[in-house]
């Protein structure tokens, strides 16, 4: 589909839709439920909240791993595999260019999804990242087996770094939802997902 100046291109299917909108969902309630179980909050009361928190984060475990496997089998782990051809570009364009209506350096395509910079930081998200919160959390919650499996951490500690981990999440979340309104228009890329319609510069002569 295209137009004088914009085309759109289909760039993310239906799963994609479906699971980008259930991880926010499972991602939003984990960190409202921490915050209460914590005390920072009081909504629900610590005892239902624990039950939501723990409900979530085994449902995000098997959305994870299901998600490694489709990227794997479907080829699509390629919008994600690391490049730094281009990366200082979009580094500039972030920090000055976005300012100046410059051109994105790396427009989308049904072969390039996101950018170097993109690429790099869901890297980092879905194999570091993620995979901290989910080791932390899985031994916060088997605490009763840790002299059993020799662990000799500090309760403390533990509980100390899968928040920490929390508040890592919670950062990028922020930083996401703002680079959502980075598009042509500030709701362009939010609604790119919910169709899977991205409107991009028509560079075609």
């Amino acid at each position: 589909m295209t137009t004088k100046n914009k085309k759109k291109l289909y760039l993310y299917t239906r799963f994609e839709r479906f699971n980008h909108w259930f991880q926010a969902l499972l991602i939003i309630t984990l960190i409202v439920t921490g915050f209460e179980m914590h005390g920072t909050l009081a909504l629900t009361g610590f005892e239902q909240a624990y039950t939501i928190h723990n409900f979530c984060g085994w449902t995000w475990l098997i959305l994870f791993i299901f998600d490694v496997f489709w990227l794997m089998t479907t080829g699509e782990w390629k919008h994600y595999s690391p490049t730094f051809v281009k990366m200082m570009a979009v580094v500039r364009y972030y920090l000055v260019g976005i300012f100046k209506g410059d051109p994105h350096p790396v427009p989308k395509s049904e072969r390039v999804k996101h950018n170097p910079l993109q690429r790099l930081t869901y890297l980092a998200i879905v194999s570091v990242l993620l995979p901290f919160q989910m080791i932390t959390g899985f031994l916060y919650y088997y605490y009763n087996n840790w002299a059993a499996w020799g662990i000799s951490w500090g309760l403390g500690t533990m509980a100390f770094l899968h928040t920490l981990g929390a508040f890592a999440i919670l950062s990028f979340l922020i930083m996401h939802v703002y680079m959502t309104t980075t598009g042509h228009s500030i709701f362009a890329h939010i609604k790119a997902m919910f169709t899977g319609w991205e409107e991009v510069e028509n560079n075609e002569s």
